[in-house]
């Protein structure tokens, strides 16, 4: 470099690398781009595309050595975000953003999971009345994750605490990126061997990650081969907060994945307790029902009792006599003991009245211990006859 008129004086080839030099010394190695991508096209295996904005634009480009690493490669007009770097050609000062890696942006995602969302709605397939129900224990399930995981062994430790005679068959499966096909293979595959693996139901599950991440579970054939799932099928993706069109065509959607083994595997502790209460209350009826029983009994042998032929006797005896003593208390002859008398007319007749006889009349008194052989003197009426 030369100077004159005070101006600093640069060949082309020097000027391009005082460009490069700044660049590489205010510029961040590596940074996010927001954009939107512009006529992506394939070049010698290599992704060039333009990353545009509503006001600029920019040249991007995937070498063939990391295009096969990214989990998602994009189509025109879709939002993504950039991990890349500045690549400034100092022979032709060309400058382009070389991607690192790249996802589909927030909006993208919430544009797709609307989208497909508005298609599969009409046709039922989010309607809460198809959904299936649970199984309440299952023999076996299988689980659809990736692996290794710290989402599977959570899952696991969750279903061995909570239903340990639940068989669990693990699926490995590709949950990030453009994988839904890889996941469609392996669901339809579980479906086919369910019958001989004694398989009552399927989770799908995907621990963590951000909502870009989850945007695999918004794809429509993959939602539409989970609604048409025969087995209940439980989701489990993401955090709480994150929703996909796979947890809405599913027939039951958990928080988490260890969420989605809560929902489907019974509490054996919880179980327990309920079958200690229900013992208890099975035998406080049965206590219950053997002492009415007892009673029962004991008033059936009172009552045979009272029927046996010898009480039978004795109680016909007993009343034998008390009629025995009835008859003889109200025996005339009784009235004669205590010192009444029968007075009979010559013909026997009983005299009741003094108009049945005359002086001179002989009569006849009957007395306890005989009888009495007399005649009238005189008659006398009482007052009240």
């Amino acid at each position: 470099m030369s100077t004159e008129l005070g101006l600093p004086r640069y060949s082309v080839s020097a000027l391009n690398q005082a460009i490069a030099s700044l660049l590489e010394r205010g510029f961040a190695p590596r940074f996010l781009l927001e954009a939107t991508v512009s006529r992506p096209q394939l070049k010698k295996g290599h992704l060039w595309l333009t990353l545009v904005d509503e006001q600029a634009s920019i040249s991007g480009v995937v070498w063939a050595s990391q295009l096969s690493k990214l989990s998602f490669q994009p189509s025109e007009g879709d939002g993504v975000l950039v991990v890349g770097k500045l690549n400034f050609w100092a022979s032709r000062a060309s400058l382009c953003v070389q991607i690192l890696d790249l996802r589909p942006s927030l909006s993208a995602v919430l544009r797709q999971f609307e989208r497909v969302r508005a298609l599969l709605e009409p046709e039922g397939l989010l309607d809460p009345t198809r959904k299936q129900p649970l199984p309440a224990m299952p023999a076996a399930i299988a689980l659809l994750t990736s692996v290794p995981s710290s989402a599977l062994a959570d899952m696991l430790r969750t279903a061995q605490e909570r239903w340990p005679a639940t068989r669990i068959h693990v699926v490995p499966v590709p949950v990030q990126g453009a994988v839904e096909e890889q996941i469609r293979a392996r669901l339809a595959e579980v479906v086919a061997r369910a019958k001989d693996l004694g398989i009552e139901a399927i989770v799908l599950a995907r621990g963590g990650g951000s909502r870009e991440d989850l945007a695999v579970f918004d794809n429509e054939a993959l939602a539409r081969d989970l609604a048409a799932c025969p087995l209940p099928l439980v989701t489990g993706l993401g955090h709480e907060d994150d929703t996909t069109i796979a947890d809405l065509v599913a027939d039951y959607r958990a928080a988490t994945p260890t969420a989605a083994v809560v929902a489907l595997l019974p509490d054996r502790q919880h179980l327990a307790l309920n079958l200690q209460q229900q013992r208890a209350l099975l035998r406080q009826s049965l206590s219950h029902r053997l002492q009415r029983e007892r009673l029962r009994l004991e008033s059936d042998r009172a009552r045979l009792l009272q029927l046996h032929p010898c009480q039978l006797v004795a109680s016909t005896r007993q009343q034998l006599e008390q009629r025995i003593e009835l008859l003889q208390a109200l025996s005339p002859q009784r009235l004669l003991e205590r010192g009444f008398s029968l007075v009979h007319q010559a013909d026997g007749q009983l005299v009741r009245s003094v108009q049945q006889v005359q002086s001179g009349d002989a009569l006849q008194l009957m007395v306890a211990d005989g009888r009495i052989n007399t005649v009238v003197q005189t008659t006398e009426g009482s007052a009240h006859g």
